[in-house]
């Protein structure tokens, strides 16, 4: 794990460009490749992201937290973006033709931006704590306080009252509005606080900039990202540890064509 020298940090938005559907193949096409040309030994790296899903998992099965169970596994996907830093710092290194294995895969956190990813981290720590208590207030507004609730019996009441699939419904509204503000938060910030000296804020307003010229090209980026973590999640986790190497690759070569670098 190499130190990188500290560098002038800079607070200019740069252009961002529009970019269509084509680009998005592309981004996933590269994305591919990166993940082949990188293999097993950051498949290792992948598992990381499962690993917080089971003990998640847990934490609400064993607890008085079944009701949040749902809410803590699809808020995972908040924090996707700082997981997945190390695979846009491989992605960088193999763009440039430069080294890189698995001993890189931290070294953004020690390099001219580890201040700010700290603080981008951050920021999306308070989006997924966000997102879990208003989850829990939705649930109590509709419920009441629970204690010891079975999943079966959180299923049942979920599925068989009218407050239920007012809550399955609303719940998932604002689930969506949190995940809207998620990516348009982190598509660019994370890949261009790797990529170059930048403030957070920076980075950050032209994660903003970047969604506001191509609304509907990263909306469906979320869709697609979104699809491909529920099929990560279908045998326990595990497809994570594919999924989530390839979407890391493929957003940051995303990054590329929606910055002028």
């Amino acid at each position: 794990m190499v130190a990188i020298p500290k560098a002038a940090v800079t607070d200019t938005v740069p252009h961002v460009r529009k970019i269509g559907m084509a680009d998005l193949r592309w981004a996933l096409a590269e994305g591919w490749a990166d993940f082949r040309e990188k293999r097993g030994d950051i498949v290792l790296v992948g598992f990381i992201y499962p690993l917080v899903g089971f003990i998640a998992a847990w934490f609400a099965l064993n607890g008085e937290l079944t009701p949040l169970l749902f809410p803590l596994v699809a808020g995972l996907s908040l924090l996707g973006p700082t997981v997945a830093t190390g695979f846009y710092e491989l992605a960088r290194r193999r763009e440039q033709g430069l080294e890189s294995s698995w001993t890189h895969f931290f070294d953004p956190w020690f390099g001219h931006s580890g201040r700010e990813l700290v603080l981008a981290t951050l920021t999306l720590a308070l989006l997924f704590l966000a997102w879990v208590g208003t989850a829990w207030r939705l649930y109590q507004g509709s419920f009441g306080q629970s204690s010891g609730l079975t999943v079966s019996a959180f299923l049942t009441q979920m599925f068989t009252t009218t407050e239920g699939w007012q809550l399955v419904i609303f719940g998932n509204l604002v689930g969506l509005g949190f995940a809207i503000l998620a990516l348009a938060t982190s598509v660019v910030t994370f890949p261009m606080l790797v990529d170059k000296p930048v403030h957070v804020g920076t980075a950050i307003a032209t994660s903003f900039k970047a969604t506001a010229h191509n609304p509907v090209t990263v909306g469906t980026w979320g869709l697609i990202v979104a699809a491909l973590l529920v099929i990560g999640c279908m045998p326990l986790f595990v497809g994570l540890a594919v999924v989530l190497p390839v979407l890391g690759y493929a957003t940051w070569h995303l990054y590329t064509r929606l910055v002028e670098r």
